[in-house]
This record gives C-alpha cells, structure tokens and sequence, in this order.
C-alpha cells in the first residue's frame, strides 16, 4: 500500500474522530460515548470543563492530520525535517495505543467498539507512516 493510500485512510479517521470531538465541544448529547461515560450531564452534553478538553483534543487531531499530511508529502511540511516528522508519527501511534487501552474500558459500546476501532487503525496506520 502505498504512503499516500496509507495517509488518506488516517486523515479519514482523523477527521472523523476530531469532528466527534468539535461535536462534544460544541454541545452535543454525546458525553456518554466519551470519557468513560462518566461525564455526561442529564441532558448528555458534557460539562463546561470537559468540552474545552474536547475542544482541545479537536485541535491536536487536526494537527495530526496535517503532520500525516506532511509526512506523506501530500502538503508542505514547512520548517519540519522529516526526521521530526517520523518522530512525531511515532508519538502520534505511541498515543493512539494508549488511547486505544482507554476507549476500550470505555462503558458505552459506541466508545468501547467503535473510538477504540478508530484508535487502534489510526495507532498502526502512523506506524507505518513512521516506518516508511
């Protein structure tokens, strides 16, 4: 499979999981699907506190994306060598894996099943970009 097959699959998933994210942000009543269910209001929009961090994991995923972008050489990579590229892919899996561990004792099936798919995938897709 080639770099930019491999990048074009992460982006999906990452824009994917980061507009999740700007949906928790922004209200939605989503909070049981996230953060290990615990906290979600009555309504199911998460707390002031917990929507910034969404707000804020939005913005790391966006950045992801643009760094599996650059890697790939599918955009500019700017001032980044690739050697900080493949570093920061390595982080970026190394996160991914352990975001996985966390989504899977998740209580909702939709964090459980569906985020910790998405973070294993996205965990693997990046070693690869990083092995490349």
């Amino acid at each position: 499979m080639s770099t930019q097959v491999i990048a074009a699959l992460a982006v999906a998933l990452l824009a994917l999981a980061a507009a999740f994210q700007v949906a928790l942000a922004a209200g939605a009543p989503w909070g049981a699907a996230a953060y290990g269910g615990h906290a979600a209001s009555g309504d199911g929009a998460l707390p002031r506190r917990y929507r910034l961090g969404s707000g804020a994991a939005a913005a790391v995923l966006l950045g992801a994306m643009w760094v599996v972008l650059a890697s790939a050489a599918m955009v500019g990579r700017g001032p980044l060598s690739s050697t900080v590229l493949t570093l920061t892919l390595w982080c970026l899996a190394a996160l991914f894996a352990l975001n996985t561990l966390g989504n899977a004792r998740g209580r909702h099936p939709v964090e459980r099943w569906g985020a910790s798919t998405v973070t294993a995938l996205l965990a693997v897709l990046c070693a690869l970009l990083a092995a490349s």
